[in-house]
C-alpha cells in the first residue's frame, strides 16, 4: 500500500511517518509539503504529479489545512485525474474549531469556523462523486514536540511559564481535552489500516471529533505542563495565582479595544471545550496520561 501524505512537516505528519517506519507494515509513504523537495502548490492542482506509481493502491492522508486540501481534491476529481486511479480512500484532518468557534463574536474566528465547515462539505462531496471513502478528523488542541517541530498551543503557554514570575488564572476555568500529535497520528494510522483490512464501519460518522484521553480544567492543564518540566526548569518558578472569574475577565477587558480575537481567546479559558471521542476508544488501548512527552 502506498500512502500519499500531505502536510508531512507538521508534528502529526512527522509522527505518522515515524510510526509507519517503526511498524511491520509494508507501506511506502510519499511525503508532500511546502518544506519538502516534493512540495507543490495546492492552489495549482493541475501541476500535481503523484510520486511513485499512481496506479498502485494508495490512501491519501492530509494534515495540511483542509481549506487548501479540499478544493485541491475537488479539482482532481472533477478533472478525472489519472493520479486518482489507484486511490482507495482519504483521511483528512480538520479542527474542532469548526464547532468551538462557530458562535464566536469576533469575525476572524467565525470566518475560520465557516471556512472549515465549507471545506469539510466540499471534500466529502467530491469523494462521494468519485465513490471514494473519506474520513474527516476534528482534533481538539494538538500539543507536543515531534523531532524539531513544536505545537503552537501548549508550547506558547510553557514559554509564558518560563518568562513570567506570576501567571493569573480564573478560579473556575473550563474543561479541555488536549491531544498529543503522536496520538492523532496513531488514530490516523489505525483508520488507514482499518480501511485496508476490512473497510470502515458504515455506522461510523464521516466526521469524527477527537480529543485526548483525559478531560481536565484549563488550570489543571497549566499546572500539569509546569510539573512535567525538569526540577531546574524556569517554568517551575512561576507562581500560578487563581482569582475570581469576574475580576480575571475584568482585567482582560481592555483587550477588547485592541483585539477582539485576543479578548475572546481569554474568555474561552472559562469555556468547556471537550466532550470529543477520546483517542484510546478508537485505538482500543488503555487511556494515556496528560501530558505525553516531549512537550518542547
Amino acid at each position: 500500500m502506498d500512502i500519499h501524505l500531505f502536510g508531512a512537516t507538521t508534528s502529526s505528519g512527522q509522527s505518522f511517518v515515524t510510526q509507519v517506519s517503526n511498524s511491520t507494515l509494508n507501506w511506502h509513504v510519499y511525503a508532500y509539503s511546502r518544506g519538502c523537495q516534493s512540495g507543490f502548490d495546492f492552489t495549482n492542482p493541475s501541476s500535481f504529479v503523484p510520486l511513485g506509481d499512481s496506479a498502485r493502491p494508495s490512501i491519501w492522508i492530509n494534515f495540511a489545512p483542509i481549506w487548501l486540501f479540499a478544493p485541491f481534491v475537488d479539482h482532481l476529481v472533477t478533472a478525472s485525474s489519472s493520479g486518482l486511479s489507484g486511490l482507495k480512500g482519504l483521511i483528512s484532518c480538520s479542527s474542532s474549531s469548526v464547532i468551538s468557534k462557530r458562535f464566536a463574536f469576533n469575525r476572524f474566528d467565525r470566518d475560520l469556523a465557516s471556512s472549515l465547515c465549507g471545506a469539510e462539505d466540499r471534500l466529502l462531496s467530491a469523494c462521494q462523486r468519485h465513490d471514494l471513502p473519506c474520513k474527516i478528523l476534528r482534533p481538539a488542541m494538538i500539543y507536543g514536540k515531534v523531532g524539531e517541530i513544536k505545537d503552537r498551543n501548549l508550547s506558547l503557554l510553557l514559554r509564558q511559564l518560563r518568562n513570567f514570575p506570576v501567571l493569573l488564572l480564573p478560579d473556575e476555568s473550563g474543561l479541555r481535552q488536549p491531544i498529543h500529535a503522536s496520538q492523532l497520528a496513531s488514530v490516523v494510522l489505525h483508520l488507514a489500516q482499518q480501511l485496508v483490512m476490512t473497510g470502515w464501519d458504515s455506522s461510523q460518522a464521516d466526521r469524527i471529533s477527537i480529543g485526548g484521553d483525559l478531560i481536565i480544567t484549563y488550570s489543571e492543564m497549566i499546572s500539569a505542563i509546569q510539573m512535567a518540566q525538569p526540577p531546574r526548569d524556569a517554568a517551575r518558578n512561576c507562581h500560578l495565582v487563581h482569582i475570581p472569574n469576574r475580576f480575571f475577565f475584568l482585567l482582560a477587558a481592555p483587550l477588547l479595544l485592541f483585539s477582539p480575537k485576543a479578548f475572546e481567546s481569554v474568555l474561552r479559558m472559562g469555556a468547556n471545550l471537550c466532550g470529543f471521542t477520546p483517542a484510546y476508544e478508537l485505538l482500543g488501548i488503555e487511556p494515556q496520561p496528560f501530558p505525553l512527552l516531549p512537550l518542547d
